[in-house]
């Protein structure tokens, strides 16, 4: 096969790469420019894209002896994620950026043009598996549950995951380090990237107050008091409990934290822990790795990446899902996604609309 194998500079994409070359593939080394102003230097773990992340990748494509291009996604990158972020923060919702970047940037937007240049897939350092079975290629988690990424994966559908490949899936991170400092990568021992990308600092209310500007507004208790002040209700989700700054403490001195967000009022609606509870979640934007389930069908639920799997039941009715937890789950934020699994498969995901208790 002819495949694109995405390089963003660090050691897991690294060894994908090289893992494919030996697999027989003919391979293509890309790095995904998605910065418009992108920094000469990594400044810390967090952030990617960097030019010297880009010098990194073609050195291991000049190692492993493959092409290496970089392509500028950076327009479509700001437009896909970045601008969706500000926009379901400002409407009072977590998103989550990774799920959109895989959706949108690495199996559209990347996968789009490396079939039209007639490649055939594309490789890319995710902890995920890719089975074949009787119903066609499916989705799995990886053998490293600690490194899985098969959550962010959840947005794949049948068409992009029978062009994917995910060559580490079956190898632990400690392993995946030996094989680069075995083959000679100089990435061998760079640390993994994490939090938000593009929001190198991991300030994100400040990030997100540049771009929203600041909107004041009231921190009230579940009985309307005001109990304190902020600057921006975007900048607050559900289940937050540092970083309120409340100016009225409980009588009972009971810790209080985030249970809504209202942001036409500007208003964040704080209250005890035992009100984070729900335990039926309605999803939108459906996406399946396969045939859409029928019926009632029983699944494991995650919440957030690295999260825990609730047990749960299933019901997609229409453009929706419904998904019941045999117990309860806190902190469920609108705009988080629920992935669904049968042990270790993944059915598919859905961002989360509204949460409730049954």
């Amino acid at each position: 096969m002819r495949v694109v194998a995405a390089m963003s500079g660090g050691v897991d994409s690294a060894v994908a790469a090289a893992r494919m070359v030996e697999s027989g593939h003919e391979v293509v080394g890309v790095h995904l420019a998605l910065s418009q102003s992108a920094a000469t230097l990594r400044e810390s773990a967090r952030g990617c894209c960097t030019i010297e992340d880009a010098g990194d990748a073609r050195r291991v494509a000049d190692r492993i002896g493959i092409p290496f291009y970089v392509w500028d996604m950076a327009q479509r990158f700001r437009q896909d994620v970045v601008e969706d972020f500000i926009r379901e923060y400002a409407a009072g919702r977590t998103p989550n950026p990774c799920l959109r970047c895989n959706e949108r940037i690495k199996f559209s937007a990347l996968l789009d043009k490396a079939v039209a240049l007639g490649f055939d897939a594309v490789a890319t350092g995710h902890y995920a598996q890719i089975v074949d079975d009787e119903s066609g290629r499916t989705l799995h988690r990886a053998v490293d549950m600690a490194k899985d990424q098969s959550y962010v994966l959840g947005v794949l559908d049948a068409e992009q995951l029978a062009r994917a490949f995910f060559p580490l899936g079956d190898t632990t991170k400690p392993q995946i380090r030996q094989e680069a400092a075995e083959r000679g990568f100089s990435v061998a021992k760079k640390p993994d990237s994490h939090d938000i990308c593009f929001i190198a600092d991991g300030d994100t209310k400040g990030w997100l107050t540049r771009r929203l500007g600041e909107a004041p507004g009231p921190i009230v208790d579940t009985d309307g008091e005001v109990v304190g002040e902020h600057d921006g209700a975007f900048a607050y989700t559900v289940g937050q409990r540092r970083g309120l700054g409340l100016k009225v403490p409980r009588s009972d001195g009971a810790k209080r934290y985030v249970v809504d967000v209202q942001p036409k009022s500007s208003t964040v609606v704080v209250g005890t822990e035992d009100l984070l509870g729900v335990d039926v979640i309605e999803g939108d934007h459906l996406r399946w790795c396969g045939p859409r389930p029928q019926g009632e069908v029983h699944v494991g639920a995650q919440l957030r990446a690295h999260g825990e799997e609730f047990p749960a039941v299933a019901r997609a009715e229409g453009d929706t899902v419904v998904v019941r937890l045999d117990r309860r789950a806190r902190g469920v934020a609108p705009g988080q996604s629920v992935v669904l699994y049968d042990g270790t498969r993944v059915i598919g995901s859905a961002t989360v609309a509204s949460s409730t208790r049954a």
